[in-house]
């Protein structure tokens, strides 16, 4: 559906005869007009009202048609300027072009040729918007690939981001480390009417109070002994976009407090200045902590904690979406075979099992950290169980590809087996911890084809 523009034009003519008469055939033909008879009115005019089009003269009583042209685009970007000359040459119109302006007609006017020019214009603008709007949510469904997988889990959190997402209010994040909080963030971001802003991330843990305030809320030369230059804050620096705190529960109470402040009055005090600053950033916090647990042991200030909690988004870890992970090693194959320059074309069945069943303490990262690893080892056109990380080989429960229970044994024992042999290369150490002879090692090692 095409989107309808305002149909508001400013007419700046001298002569009144003119003026009066565009004004009153644009009026006639459904436009809203508005009249002015010099460059003061026309910017009055222009301060209040956004126009879609400006009909201007080139002389005028107080000012210079061409320099008024600047002068309105610079109060309405957006504006379509026409100029108007009594004398056309090619100097001035490309002058008038070089000006900004959209097209120009020559005195006298003829209506008809005014009228489909300012049709086309419209028509022009109506596009425009329609297509604006359709990149938007184009990228808005973009955004959401970036979240690899179709597990019900995950389906559950896009829901809610998309409802999240075009609103701009603020967001808790909480997971376990390795979950992607920042991408889900950034996905929050870019789905939103802020997207096209600025997005900056802050890592609140591991910084003394001093470079973590200078950095969140800037500072003034001298504020203290390493202040040697004026800093703008993230905050301020981010404008109307988005800033990510990332591990929230770990500041330090003093910095909660001024955090609390420029969320309740959007502003800041940047270190060692004297006069607040106004900020309007969006913020998405993240946390692997329980936040209520540290309320309750005053670790974290309930105020900001509700200010925070506008909406809760529960990342799940990668053990309660496992059906997201073929997915997933796919797409890390791809990225990292690509980055490597290796030509590895997928997974055998059984690295799968073995991937498929690991316990992923570490979550999505890890998951990426085993391909790439796997991508740097493996030898052949796929990866194998042998190229997996050695913390993985025997973990979790193994799924083998058959429903016989001894080769499922079989399957493990091998597993398990060369988990040992990885950690302990030493096959007498290795069969003391299996509680092995060395004799009965070395006939398992030859039985189940184990290389090592």
């Amino acid at each position: 559906m095409i989107l309808k523009t305002p149909r508001s034009i400013l007419i700046v003519e001298d002569e009144e005869i003119i003026r009066t008469t565009l004004g009153e055939f644009l009026s006639a033909e459904g436009f809203d007009t508005a009249v002015a008879g010099n460059v003061a009115e026309a910017v009055a005019l222009a301060r209040d009202r956004d126009f879609l089009v400006a009909i201007c003269d080139v002389q005028l009583p107080d000012g210079d048609g061409i320099q008024l042209l600047k002068r309105l685009q610079q109060l309405n970007p957006g504006l379509f300027v026409l100029i108007i000359t009594a004398y056309a040459t090619v100097e001035n119109a490309v002058e008038a072009f070089k000006a900004g302006a959209y097209d120009y007609l020559v005195k006298p006017v003829l209506f008809d040729d005014l009228y489909h020019k300012l049709e086309r214009l419209v028509r022009h603008r109506e596009l425009f918007i329609e297509n604006q709007s359709l990149r938007r949510e184009l990228s808005r469904l973009e955004n959401f690939d970036e979240l690899v997988g179709s597990s019900r889990a995950l389906a559950d959190v896009q829901d809610t981001i998309r409802k999240v997402a075009v609103t701009n209010c603020n967001v808790l994040l909480e997971g376990e480390t390795g979950t992607g909080k920042e991408l889900f963030a950034r996905v929050i971001h870019r789905g939103g009417p802020r997207g096209h802003e600025k997005f900056l991330a802050v890592h609140c843990a591991a910084q003394p109070v001093e470079l973590l305030e200078a950095q969140l809320f800037g500072q003034k030369k001298g504020a203290h002994a390493g202040a040697r230059s004026d800093q703008i804050g993230i905050l301020q620096h981010a404008g109307e976009g988005t800033v990510f705190l990332d591990e929230v529960a770990q500041l330090p109470l003093p910095t909660q407090a001024k955090l609390l402040r420029a969320i309740e009055f959007q502003e800041i005090l940047p270190l060692g200045a004297a006069e607040p600053v106004r900020v309007a950033a969006r913020i998405i916090a993240s946390t692997t902590r329980d936040l209520l647990r540290e309320v309750a042991e005053k670790r974290f200030q309930e105020d900001l904690f509700y200010r925070l909690n506008g909406v809760k988004i529960r990342i799940p870890p990668l053990r309660e979406r496992l059906d997201d992970v073929p997915e997933l090693v796919e797409f890390f194959l791809a990225r990292h075979t690509s980055a490597l320059g290796k030509r590895v074309t997928g997974v055998n069945s059984e690295a799968m099992r073995l991937l498929m069943a690991a316990r992923w303490k570490g979550n999505v990262r890890q998951l990426d950290n085993a391909i790439e690893r796997a991508v740097i080892m493996c030898e052949g056109p796929q990866i194998e169980a042998k190229d997996l990380p050695t913390d993985l080989l025997g973990v979790g429960q193994v799924l083998p590809d058959t429903d016989d229970l001894r080769s499922a044994l079989k399957h493990y024992e091998r597993l398990h087996i060369s988990r040992v042999l990885h950690q302990w290369p030493d096959k007498r150490e290795a069969a003391k911890r299996l509680r092995l002879g060395l004799s009965s090692l070395y006939r398992k090692i030859e039985d189940l084809g184990l290389d090592v």
